[in-house]
């Protein structure tokens, strides 16, 4: 019983939720990236910091693994920087998670990362 046990718990471990990552240029373009959620499914938040002032809206791309994950999305502006949010979706675990804005070549990545089971108080 112990052994069954020991195999079906690695499998059901969560993939970690509330990181960010942003490029680390100090000059020019400044972009993030930030997955919320939990259990696998999470949403992908892309933030350009710094954008152009006359900037209003941008396209902007997600990528999994190197490969682009449905249709190119719409950021618009908020509060100062351009914003676009993908709905929770599930991802799963070790996957490079990448936002692309048009017009930069700058690019923030993040991984998803398998963090155990954490108690919801």
């Amino acid at each position: 019983m112990a052994l069954a046990l020991a195999v079906v718990l690695p499998s059901a471990v969560p993939v970690a939720a509330d990181t960010s990552a942003c490029t680390h240029h100090w000059s020019g373009p400044q972009v993030c990236i930030r997955l919320d959620g939990r259990n696998g499914g999470k949403a992908v938040r892309a933030i350009w910091i710094n954008p152009p002032k006359k900037a209003k809206t941008r396209a902007v791309r997600l990528f999994l693994d190197g490969r682009q994950y449905g249709t190119v999305e719409t950021a618009r502006r908020v509060r100062g920087m351009l914003s676009h949010i993908w709905a929770s979706f599930e991802q799963g675990a070790g996957v490079q998670v990448c936002v692309r804005f048009a017009g930069i070549r700058r690019v923030a990545c993040d991984r998803t990362k398998c963090i155990g089971i954490r108690p919801t108080w």
